[in-house]
C-alpha cells in the first residue's frame, strides 16, 4: 500500500521518510484533507522545523521524530494537529463571544450583588458607581445619535447620564433582558425631554426648524472641508436654495433657546445683561419733541406763538393768558386747541 505521504500529496521526495505511516490492520489509510501552497519568507520557520507530531493526520497517534525527519519540499503542507484545543467562548480570537459576554456577565453578577446590599451603604454606593462607569459607552454612544441638533454634545451626554443612573437604580437582573436593552428607552427618553423643555422657547414654523438642521449640518461640513466659516453664497449652493432663505433660517436660530436677563454675560463676576440696559429718561424724551417743535413754533402767528409760550414754558392758566393778552379765556382757549392741532399735523406728515 502507497505510503499515507503519497496519497495526500503525490511521489514523496527522496530521502524522505515516514515511519508512521505504513499501514496497519485497523488503521484509517484516507488522504488527509489538505490547504494551499503557502509561500513563506525566509524569515519564517518551514513546516518541517515544528515537531513530528504537528504533521500527524487525523486519526494516527502523535508520534515524535527527530528533527529534519520531513525536510522542507516546495509545496509541502501540514495537516492540523489533532491535539489542538478549540479557542474557548469568550475569548478575543477567532469563533469567540469577544470580551462583551464576559462584559455583560460581569455586569449581571454586579446587578445582582447590588440588589442584595442595603440602602445608604458604601458598599452600595462603590458598586454603583462602578455600574455607571461600566456603561458610559452606551451613554456616549446614544448622545451621538441627537448630536448637530442645537444642544451641545457634552449637555447631551450628562443629560443622557441622568437617564443611565435611573436605569440602574430600577434594573432588576431577575427579569432575564439585558441591561442595555433596558437602559436604551429610559436613556433616549431623557435627552428627547431635554429638547422639550429646552428647545424652541419662540414657536417657528417647522419649515425654519428643518432648515436650521440642514444649516447647521452643512455649515459644520464646510467649515472642516475649508478650514473656516462658510459665507451664506456657499451655504445656499450647498443646500440649492436662495440666500434669503439662508439668513432667514439663521436668524430662526435665535428663537430656539432665550436667556434670562438676570444671568451674567459671560461669568458669575459679570454684570447681568439687564444691568447694562439704559432706562427710559422722560426728560432726554422731552429735548427730542423740543427740538423738533422749533421750526414749527418759528412759523406761528405771534400772538399764538405767545399763548402757546405762556402755557406750556411760562406755566400759566388760560385766565391769566387771558389777562396778559387781553382776550377772552374761551377765546385763548380755542386759539390753544387750534394751534395744537395744527403741530400736532406737521409733526405726524414730518415722521
Amino acid at each position: 500500500m502507497r505510503d499515507l505521504n503519497d496519497a495526500a500529496h503525490g511521489p514523496r521526495a527522496v530521502g524522505q521518510a515516514a515511519p508512521a505511516a505504513a499501514a496497519q490492520p485497523g488503521r484509517d489509510t484516507r488522504p488527509a484533507r489538505t490547504r494551499p501552497p503557502q509561500h513563506r519568507s525566509a524569515g519564517h520557520a518551514d513546516a518541517a522545523d515544528r515537531p513530528a507530531s504537528s504533521t500527524t493526520a487525523p486519526g494516527l497517534p502523535a508520534q515524535p521524530g527527530p528533527a529534519g525527519s520531513l525536510p522542507s519540499a516546495p509545496g509541502a503542507t501540514v495537516a492540523p494537529s489533532a491535539g489542538a484545543a478549540p479557542l474557548p467562548p469568550g475569548s478575543s480570537g477567532p469563533g469567540g463571544g469577544g470580551r462583551s459576554a464576559q462584559d455583560r456577565g460581569a455586569a449581571r453578577e454586579l446587578f445582582v450583588e447590588l440588589r442584595t446590599l442595603p440602602e445608604g451603604s458604601p458598599q452600595r454606593a462603590e458598586l454603583r458607581d462602578r455600574l455607571v462607569r461600566m456603561h458610559l459607552p452606551l451613554v456616549e454612544h446614544l448622545a451621538r445619535r441627537f448630536r448637530n441638533r442645537g444642544e451641545p454634545l457634552d449637555d447631551l451626554t450628562q443629560v443622557a447620564t441622568i437617564g443611565l443612573i435611573k436605569s440602574v437604580d430600577r434594573f432588576d437582573p431577575d427579569r432575564g433582558v439585558e441591561f442595555s436593552t433596558y437602559a436604551t428607552p429610559t436613556v433616549v427618553g431623557e435627552i428627547k425631554r431635554h429638547f422639550r423643555d429646552k428647545g424652541w422657547a419662540v414657536r417657528v414654523p417647522r419649515r425654519l426648524q428643518e432648515l436650521r438642521l440642514s444649516l447647521s449640518t452643512a455649515t459644520a461640513e464646510l467649515s472642516q472641508q475649508h478650514g473656516r466659516a462658510p459665507t451664506v453664497h456657499e451655504l445656499a449652493e450647498r443646500l440649492k436654495i436662495s440666500e434669503d432663505d439662508v439668513l432667514e433660517g439663521l436668524e430662526s436660530a435665535n428663537a430656539y433657546s432665550t436667556l434670562s436677563l438676570d444671568v451674567p454675560d459671560t461669568d458669575d463676576e459679570s454684570p447681568a445683561v439687564a444691568d447694562t440696559l439704559g432706562a427710559e429718561d422722560d426728560a432726554l424724551e422731552g429735548v427730542e419733541y423740543r427740538e423738533s417743535l422749533k421750526p414749527l413754533l418759528e412759523e406761528l402767528p405771534p400772538r399764538e406763538k405767545k399763548i402757546l409760550l405762556l402755557r406750556f414754558f411760562g406755566n400759566m392758566t388760560q385766565s391769566q393768558i387771558a389777562q396778559e393778552v387781553g382776550i377772552s379765556q374761551m377765546h385763548v382757549s380755542r386759539l390753544l386747541a387750534r394751534t395744537l392741532a395744527q403741530l400736532r399735523d406737521k409733526l405726524l406728515v414730518e415722521e
